[in-house]
């Protein structure tokens, strides 16, 4: 490993972030078996110690949870951290289309501009902080126009209170619409080695455009970790238990996999989570790669993917893995 961590650009922002972020959904315990603030922090703190300075979260997770933990992790530290968040799923209106429950509160798509201006102070009070790096819409919401919501983007940015715009979950007509705006920034997407669908309908958009792209689930909610095996027991309301993906097969496949890279990541003095986490910084087109922790001994091995420079003949035996292992996993 070279120990310089990867830096990159987010979109024509301006902005630069570590290729490595700390995604922080499961940190706000919703569909993830509940959270352990004191480790959280510590796990967010370790993740700057190392040189991690993209920390992605969104109100959704755990509504306001993920963010206020944030907050307090940064804390006399804003100016290390490059603070990604979320607007457009919400549960102070009952506007847009409803998406799902959370502890008894409705959550709908909403990208009205009366929203996000409502929403955007809410993520600053829990945040603790006057600015948001990259302020990006969640779900796309049909109810209202991308112009509509790109004006809004626009406004708080000139305003001060973002520095930059991007867009979540989009399908390649709203990527479309989106760049003709003009000032989308970035794109957060899932990618993994098993999730590629981005490769064929978003990134050659992206790439074109000089649209950043971060991709989230890059370890497969940890089934591509190399720690997860078989014999592996999910609880309460962990979102991968009855997830099929996270089936007993599949779960052997990952071990094989795991077992077939971990020469290469010996070669580095890696783990096998980082391994494919520089795989994943490795493709045409992805920009960053969003890796969740709930404590600091995760959050330092995945720190340590952004110093991994694979070779060409490294990412060629990795592929190689990848068909003879993954490439028939059900889910």
């Amino acid at each position: 490993m070279s120990g310089e961590q990867l830096i990159r650009k987010i979109g024509r922002s301006g902005v630069r972030a570590s290729a490595v972020g700390l995604g922080t959904w499961a940190i706000g315990g919703w569909m993830w078996g509940g959270t352990d603030e004191a480790q959280s922090i510590a796990a967010i703190q370790a993740s700057l110690d190392a040189g991690v300075t993209l920390i992605d979260t969104a109100p959704a997770y755990g509504l306001g949870r993920s963010e206020e933990i944030v907050g307090k992790a940064i804390a006399g530290r804003r100016d290390k951290a490059v603070i990604a968040t979320k607007c457009g799923l919400v549960w102070h209106t009952q506007n847009g289309k409803h998406f799902f429950d959370q502890d008894g509160q409705p959550v709908h798509r909403y990208l009205g501009r009366d929203s996000i201006n409502h929403e955007v102070e809410q993520s600053l009070r829990r945040l603790g902080t006057d600015y948001i790096d990259l302020y990006i819409t969640h779900w796309q919401d049909v109810t209202t126009p991308i112009e509509e919501t790109v004006r809004a983007l626009e406004e708080l940015k000139a305003a001060g209170k973002i520095r930059a715009i991007g867009a979540s979950n989009v399908d390649r007509p709203e990527l479309r619409h989106y760049i003709q705006t003009g000032s989308l920034d970035a794109i957060q997407e899932r990618f993994s080695m098993i999730d590629r669908g981005i490769e064929a309908d978003l990134l050659p958009l992206t790439v074109q455009n000089g649209v950043s792209t971060l991709s989230y689930s890059s370890l497969a909610l940890g089934l591509l970790s190399g720690t997860i095996g078989p014999d592996r027991i999910f609880s309460g309301d962990d979102q991968r238990k009855d997830n099929p993906r996270f089936s007993v097969a599949n779960r052997q496949k990952a071990k094989d996999f795991s077992e077939a890279i971990r020469p290469i990541a010996e070669l580095h003095g890696a783990s096998v989570a980082q391994v494919v986490i520089a795989w994943t910084l490795a493709q045409p087109g992805v920009t960053f790669a969003l890796c969740g922790a709930r404590n600091p001994a995760q959050a330092f091995d995945n720190a340590r993917a952004g110093t991994l420079r694979l070779s060409a003949d490294d990412l060629k035996a990795i592929d190689a893995a990848l068909v003879a292992k993954l490439a028939h996993m059900d889910g």
